[in-house]
C-alpha cells in the first residue's frame, strides 16, 4: 500500500481504526492479529501523552507493546526518547519497527538511534593508526583492512556493522570514539565524526532510540550539570522498564577498576606517541603507573565475587596496604603534573592529564570517603577487580531528575506487577502519581502451559536437596525429550547438576561459561533436543520460538542473595525504618525475576510447554501465593502423568488452577 495514500493518515485516524479489526495494520502487515490489550495499551499511551500523565502499564508476552507505544509517540507530535533494555533491542526497533511505519503511517518520520561512544569508530584513531600499525596476527592485520574499506562506505560508524569482528577484539578498544580519548572540536576530523553526525540526526528527529545505560548516563550528566549527551525531549517511554532501578544505580554512583588503569595507561603511551613528546620521564611515569596499579589491585581477595567494602573494611585496608595506596596516588599525581608540563601543550596530553585528575580522584572517593546514602562495595571478575559505590535508595533521585521533570513518562514490560499491583516499583523508582494497568494476557496460558511442582523434594536448603532435584529434572526431560533450560540461581549449583546429569542425559547438553551467550543460544536454537544449564543472565532477553524450547526448569525462588553488599545495604535500610525487608524488597524483586525467567517459554500462540519449579516453599510458604498469582494463569499440577499427559496433548481436566484452588499447595 502506498504510503501517500491520504486513508493511511496516521495523525488523523482514531486508535481503533488502526489497530482495530479491519483496520489499517491489518490491511499493512500480512500477519496482523487484532489484540485487545494492543489497542488498549495504546490508547492508555495516547491518553498519557495528552493528558501530560505517566503510565505504568504490564504488557505480557504477545501484547504488541512496540506497536502500542510507538504510534501515539508519534501522533503526540512531541520529541520523545525511547529507551530500550539493551542495544540488540534498539536495533530491531530501528530496524524492523520503524521502518514499517515509515513506510505505511509515517514517511516524514524522523528517528535516530544514540548508543555509546564506544560503539563507533573514531576517524582520527584509524588515519593515526597508519599503514605501520602494531597488530597482534594476522587476523587484526585481515580486519583493519577491512575496517578500512569499511570507513569509506559507512554512513553510521556503528560497530554492529561489523559482522565480521569478534565481540572482544583488543583491535576496537584501540579505534573506538571513547570520549577519554576524544579532542572534540580540535579534531580535524571533527566535521566528519560518526558522534558528530549521530548527535546532528538527534536533534534533527521525532523519536531517539536509546538504550537505559545510555539513557541514564545522560540523566547523571544533566545532574552534575556537566552538559547533556541527549538532545532535549518532552516525554521518555522505557520498554524493559523492570531493570531501571539496577541501571540508574550504576549511573547515580560510582565505580573504577583496574581495567580503567589500565585503559589510561594504554591511551597515555598512544597519545605520547602520535605527539611526539615521547620524553623518558614520561615513559617512566607511566611505568610507575602500571606497576602501582598492579600492586595496588593485588592486595583484593582473590575470591571471585562481590564484598562489602565499607567503612570499617577500608580502615583496616588502609591500615594494612597504605604503601601501596599511597604509592598508586602519587604516581597518578607525578603523571598528571607531567603530561600538563609538556613544552606546547598538546591536546591529546592535556585530555589525558584531566582523565588522570578524575580517575584519581574517583580512588580517593572510593577508598577515603564514607558519603551517606551509599553502600561501598568490591567485586573481583576473573581478572578484573572493581570498586564501587552505588546509592541504597533511587527513588528520590529518580522522582526530582525524571518524574518531575518530565511531564509524560511510560513505563512498560512483561513484569512490573506483584500480585496484580503495581506497589513495588513505584515504590523503588519513587513513582508518586501514575496510571496503572496490567493489560490482559493475549496468550491462552491454560492450554498453552502447565507449572509443574514435585510433591515430594526436600527444602533446597537441605543437603539431599540438589541430587533428588537432578533425579526430578532427568525424569521430566525425558518427558520432554530434552528441549529445555535449566535455570539456576547460581553458578555452584548449576556446575553440579550438569556434573552430576551429564553422564545421565542422552541429550546434548550446553552450560553457561562454555562458549559466549550468542553462540550458545544459536547452539540451542539448531541443535534438536538440547538441554542449556545456565543461570540468571538467561532468566530475560531470551528468545526461542517454537517446540525447541519446551521446558523451562528453576531450581529455587530467585531470592537476591543476602549476603551482596547492595541487597544487604537495602534491607538494612527497611528494616531502620521499620518495614519488613523480606516482605517489601526480597519477595518482590524474586517475584519479578520468576515471571522473568517463565517467560522465555510461551513466546507465541503456538507455543506449548512445561514450567517447572523445584522449589517447594510455593507451597509451603505464606508468601508462595504471591508468586503463584503473580504469574499468568497457568495450570498447575504435582503429577508427573499429567506432564507426561500434557505433552502429549491430552492433559487431564484435573489439572487445578494454582495454589488459591489446589488442597494440596493451600497448606499456609
Amino acid at each position: 500500500m502506498p504510503s501517500s495514500d491520504s486513508s493511511n493518515d496516521v495523525a488523523t485516524l482514531s486508535l481503533r481504526e488502526i489497530f482495530g479489526p479491519g483496520g489499517l495494520l491489518e490491511r499493512c502487515h500480512e500477519g496482523y492479529e487484532f489484540r485487545p490489550s494492543q489497542l488498549e495499551m495504546a490508547e492508555r499511551v495516547e491518553l498519557a501523552f495528552q493528558k501530560k500523565r505517566h503510565l505504568i502499564v504490564e504488557a505480557g508476552t504477545g501484547t504488541g507493546k512496540t506497536l502500542a507505544y510507538l504510534v501515539p509517540a508519534i501522533r503526540s507530535g512531541k520529541s520523545v526518547v525511547i529507551s530500550t533494555a539493551t542495544k540488540s533491542l534498539q536495533e530491531q526497533l530501528f530496524q524492523k519497527d520503524i521502518p514499517f511505519l515509515q513506510r505505511y503511517f509515517a514517511p516524514a518520520l524522523k528517528v535516530a538511534v544514540m548508543k555509546g561512544r564506544s560503539n563507533f569508530l573514531c576517524r582520527q584513531k584509524l588515519h593515526q593508526m597508519g599503514q605501520n600499525a602494531l597488530l597482534k596476527g594476522l587476523d587484526e592485520v585481515d580486519w583493519l583492512e577491512r575496517i578500512r574499506r569499511w570507513e569509506r562506505e559507512t554512513e553510521s560508524g556503528d560497530r554492529a556493522e561489523l559482522d565480521f569482528l569478534p565481540d572482544d577484539s583488543d583491535l576496537w578498544s584501540r579505534l573506538d570514539a571513547r570520549s577519554e580519548t576524544c579532542t572534540g572540536q580540535k579534531c580535524p576530523d571533527f566535521g566528519r565524526c560518526f558522534i558528530t553526525w549521530m548527535h546532528q540526526r538527534a536533534h534533527e528527529a521525532d523519536l531517539v532510540i536509546v538504550n537505559h545505560h545510555l539513557f541514564f548516563a545522560d540523566l547523571a550528566i544533566r545532574q552534575e550539570d556537566f552538559g547533556s549527551i541527549l538532545p532535549e525531549y518532552g516525554a521518555v517511554i522505557f520498554d524493559e522498564a523492570h531493570e531501571i532501578e539496577d541501571v540508574s544505580s550504576e549511573y547515580f554512583g560510582r565505580q573504577i577498576s583496574n581495567y580503567r588503569f589500565e585503559d589510561l595507561a594504554r591511551d597515555t603511551e598512544q597519545a605520547i606517541r602520535l605527539s611526539a613528546a615521547g620524553s623518558p620521564e614520561l615513559l617512566r611515569g607511566l611505568g610507575r603507573v602500571r606497576e602501582n596499579t598492579r600492586d595496588f589491585f593485588s592486595n583484593f581477595s582473590e575470591r571471585e565475587g562481590r564484598f562489602a567494602f565499607e567503612a570499617a573494611e577500608r580502615t583496616r585496608f588502609l591500615e594494612s596496604h597504605r604503601e601501596a595506596y599511597a604509592g598508586l596516588t602519587g604516581a597518578l599525581r607525578r603523571l598528571e603534573a607531567e603530561l600538563a608540563a609538556v613544552k606546547g601543550r598538546p591536546e591529546e596530553l592535556l585530555a589525558m592529564a584531566r582523565r588522570t585528575a578524575e580517575l584519581r580522584g574517583e580512588l580517593a572517593f572510593l577508598v577515603e570517603t564514607d558519603q551517606r546514602g551509599f553502600v561501598y562495595w568490591y567485586e573481583r571478575r576473573g581478572k578484573g577487580v572493581f570498586l564501587a559505590a552505588t546509592p541504597i535508595d533511587v527513588s528520590a533521585i529518580l522522582r526530582e531528575k525524571l518524574f518531575e521533570t518530565f511531564e509524560t513518562v511510560v513505563l512498560t514490560s512483561a513484569t512490573l506487577a506483584v500480585g496484580g499491583e503495581f506497589d513495588y516499583v513505584k515504590q523503588r523508582l519513587g513513582v508518586a502519581i501514575a496510571e496503572e494497568k496490567v493489560l490482559a494476557q493475549e496468550f491462552d496460558y491454560r492450554s498453552q502451559a502447565l507449572l509443574y511442582v514435585p510433591p515430594d523434594l526436600p527444602d533446597v536448603r537441605d543437603p539431599g536437596f540438589l541430587g533428588r532435584a537432578c533425579n526430578e529434572i532427568e525424569h521430566v526431560l525425558a518427558i520432554t525429550r530434552g528441549r529445555a533450560f535449566c535455570l539456576f540461581t547460581s553458578y555452584a549449583q548449576m556446575r553440579e547438576a550438569y556434573e552430576r546429569l551429564s553422564s545421565r542425559l542422552e541429550y546434548p547438553l550446553l552450560l553457561q561459561g562454555r562458549g559466549p551467550r550468542t553462540a550458545l543460544l544459536d547452539r540451542f536454537r539448531s541443535t534438536p533436543g538440547a538441554v542449556l544449564f545456565a543461570t540468571s543472565s538467561f532468566w530475560q532477553g531470551v528468545d526461542v520460538p517454537g517446540d525447541q524450547l519446551s521446558c523451562v526448569i528453576v531450581d529455587r525462588l530467585p531470592f537476591a542473595v543476602p549476603s551482596d553488599p547492595v541487597v544487604a545495604a537495602r534491607m538494612r535500610s527497611l528494616a531502620e525504618d521499620g518495614r519488613n525487608a523480606f516482605v517489601e524488597y526480597q519477595v518482590p524483586e524474586a517475584v519479578l525475576s520468576l515471571k522473568q525467567g517463565f517467560g522465555r517459554l510461551v513466546r507465541s500462540r503456538s507455543d506449548r510447554g512445561v514450567l517447572v519449579i523445584l522449589d517447594n516453599r510455593i507451597q509451603r510458604k505464606a508468601y508462595g501465593r504471591i508468586f503463584l498469582e503473580s504469574l499468568p494463569d497457568y495450570r498447575t499440577t504435582h503429577e508427573l502423568a499429567e506432564v507426561e499427559a500434557f505433552m502429549k496433548g491430552g492433559a487431564s481436566k484435573r489439572v487445578g488452577k494454582g495454589a488459591a484452588e489446589s488442597a494440596e499447595i493451600s497448606d499456609v
